[in-house]
């Protein structure tokens, strides 16, 4: 290692899904420590990291960062930007740097963990600390566990647990200031890695609705509260009304805290509304779960936690898989939301469900098929929900949906978007269909589909399964596990 004057050595922080100011333990670490303060993010690609990022994340990693620089410069510091596998990278920012320390947030990624545990063997070799903090969890792994010890299988006993661990502290500060290490260090440009498309950007529009960043995941909270969090409970399974808080992809990049969504809750929502707000309370709570299924079974993204589901008949056949990713399967409340998901990188929850019941269940495609496509193209793609939630669809993860609950797409559109407006809204061929018909435009009397336009076949497709045989299908294979 190069000789370094002490005064000088600096506490390196790693950025990773926590690409914010307030509330960083690891970040408000270093900048108390005494030393200059190196940030880096590093970008690990495909060919060590089997979860890089998929497509629309990229996206809006590309903005957080771009965000993330301008806060820190305000701080008199700025973000180094390296591409390669972390343990190398650091190591060689520690022999250039002479830093004293590495701090970063844990994650619970089985990669992040296999690097975090090589890295702490290297660094301690080099005379150098490592730090892993909690910050991305309210109830980090191995907080929250049965009598026993052991971690929770069903997610309502583990909703009690955590509840009777409430409130959480209040969120930390973020840094007054951030003083940066006088050396010079090279540092990549964000331009370099190309992480927004240059040809056939589907998400050119996409800055006109998502705002990443630290500033934009509090603007979206703020609003969240100010025009949607007192009706949240009646208006969250809605599609056709702005009723949730888009808050996940800011939440997966970590440009806000759960710990500081709770507080804001606390200090804007009246408390005869906050009752509303108990619904959302359990979505980030779910997602708590999630991290911790995948902590301590690693293999969610990829095996059924059932180990009986290794033996289901999933069918191949890619022509079908590809309809359904494009939004033809003939179901207008499943062609909308994966139209949705194309066109802006976000899907409402409840279109979720019923597009993953859809293909795993009516389809029989393998719902892992549907998680890497879910996985490339949500700007909020994250391991530990994306897989979990997956699971739970199809039947075979921890307290799963049981194996007889298949939604009816038809009656689901009926039941959460009554006038069409969501269907209208992604799928324009049925613009003019009457209400009657517009969640099964097939019954439609052949002068109603002349008049509406729709050419059953041509303009719209025929549905790609019958509903009832393919539930009966479905019914059959899965008694038979």
């Amino acid at each position: 290692m190069a000789r370094h004057s002490k005064d000088v050595r600096p506490v390196i922080h790693w950025f990773r899904k926590d690409l914010r100011l307030t509330d960083n333990p690891a970040l408000l670490s270093a900048a108390e420590s005494g030393h200059p303060v190196l940030t880096v993010y590093i970008l690990e690609d495909g060919d060590s990291d089997p979860w890089a990022p998929g497509g629309a994340s990229r996206w809006w990693l590309h903005h957080s960062l771009k965000a993330l620089d301008q806060s820190l410069k305000t701080l008199g510091n700025r973000l180094i930007l390296r591409r390669g596998q972390p343990q190398e990278i650091l190591r060689d920012l520690v022999n250039e740097t002479g830093a004293t320390a590495v701090h970063c947030t844990s994650l619970t990624e089985p990669h992040a963990i296999k690097v975090d545990s090589g890295l702490k063997h290297i660094l301690n070799e080099l005379g150098a600390g490592f730090r892993a903090f909690d910050g991305n969890l309210i109830f980090p792994p191995e907080s929250i566990t049965t009598k026993n010890g052991e971690p929770y299988k069903v997610f309502t006993p583990f909703y009690k647990a955590c509840l009777k661990k409430f409130p959480p502290p209040a969120p930390l500060a973020a840094p007054k200031q951030l003083p940066c290490t006088k050396q010079l260090i090279k540092s990549d440009s964000l331009n370099q890695w190309k992480l927004v498309p240059e040809k056939l950007d589907w998400s050119v529009e996409w800055l006109d609705i998502w705002t990443p960043g630290e500033a934009g995941a509090l603007a979206r909270l703020d609003s969240f509260l100010e025009r949607s969090a007192a009706a949240y409970g009646a208006r969250r399974d809605r599609p056709d009304i702005l009723g949730t808080s888009r808050l996940s992809p800011h939440l997966h990049f970590g440009e806000i805290s759960p710990r500081t969504c709770w507080h804001h809750w606390l200090a804007n929502v009246k408390p005869e509304s906050q009752d509303n707000l108990k619904p959302f309370f359990r979505q980030i709570v779910w997602r708590e779960f999630s991290h911790h299924l995948l902590y301590y079974w690693p293999d969610f993204p990829e095996e059924p936690f059932r180990p009986e589901f290794k033996r289901f008949a999933w069918t191949s056949n890619e022509e079908i898989l590809r309809r359904w990713q494009q939004g033809l399967t003939g179901y207008p409340i499943v062609d909308a939301g994966m139209r949705e998901l194309w066109a802006t990188g976000w899907m409402h929850n409840r279109v979720r469900m019923i597009a993953a019941s859809f293909l795993v269940k009516h389809l029989l495609i393998p719902w892992q098929d549907g998680a890497a496509w879910f996985w490339d193209t949500l700007v909020d793609a994250d391991l530990a929900n994306n897989s979990v939630s997956w699971q739970w669809v199809a039947g075979c993860g921890v307290d799963a949906a049981p194996f007889f609950r298949i939604f009816n797409p038809v009656l689901q559109g009926r039941k959460f978007d009554p006038d069409g407006i969501y269907v209208r809204r992604w799928v324009p061929e049925l613009t003019i269909s009457p209400n009657k018909y517009i969640h099964q435009p097939w019954t439609a009397p052949e002068h109603v589909l002349e008049d509406s336009g729709i050419s059953l076949g041509n303009s719209y497709p025929h549905p790609i399964a019958d509903h009832m045989r393919a539930r009966n299908r479905a019914l059959h294979i899965f008694r038979q596990l």
